[in-house]
């Protein structure tokens, strides 16, 4: 369950925040300042942060930055009565991930909220992927890796042969062993997790 913080010091229209997020499903946390957001941050390490600009200790565009040194990954969607165009431009400079103006509609805030999260999670994926990609390629000796890349590029098994040195059927038990610990059976996915290794 993906979990949203909110940081608003209007408590009223926090509450009723949290109420509608809360009925989508989502888990909720909720801070009435800027301190208050950083140490709920750390605590409760939410997928999304909806924060307002205007907050009696700070401002919610300058918080963006505050946000991402504590948690990276965590998408920031700022609130606001007083926008401006520049507070907007500063504030997706910054790292927000969205600039939404009160009174708040709640279908586009829902909406803002949904894409925010596919964007968290598609990152964490790709991240966890990424690792995976790199412990099994760490499990590969030398020749494999090298036999690998050259079955990435679609070479048949004969010109591999010929570019090594060595016999067709070496290169045939060496692309069997990096299919097994790759767990892979083409040399599509080869390609592919050398791909994800290199960050392409």
């Amino acid at each position: 369950m993906a979990k949203i913080l909110i940081i608003d010091d209007e408590e009223q229209l926090r509450k009723l925040l949290a109420r509608i997020i809360a009925l989508e499903g989502y888990e909720v946390a909720e801070a009435a300042d800027c301190a208050g957001g950083l140490r709920m941050l750390r605590r409760y390490e939410p997928d999304v942060v909806l924060c307002d600009v205007k907050l009696p200790d700070g401002n919610g565009v300058e918080m963006v930055g505050r946000i991402k040194q504590v948690m990276p990954s965590a998408e920031v969607i700022l609130l606001t009565a007083y926008g401006n165009i520049p507070d907007g431009v500063q504030a997706i400079k910054n790292g927000a991930f969205d600039f939404l103006p009160k009174p708040l509609d709640d279908e586009k805030l829902l909406a803002s909220v949904e894409k925010a999260i596919a964007l968290d999670w598609e990152r964490r994926s790709h991240h966890t992927s990424h690792t995976a990609a790199m412990k099994d390629l760490a499990t590969l000796t030398p020749r494999e890796r090298e036999v690998a890349g050259l079955v990435a590029e679609g070479l048949l098994n004969k010109v591999i042969a010929e570019r090594l040195g060595i016999a067709e059927k070496t290169v045939q038990i060496h692309r069997g062993q990096v299919c097994r610990k790759l767990k892979v059976r083409s040399a599509v996915e080869i390609s592919r997790i050398l791909d994800q290794a290199e960050g392409r």
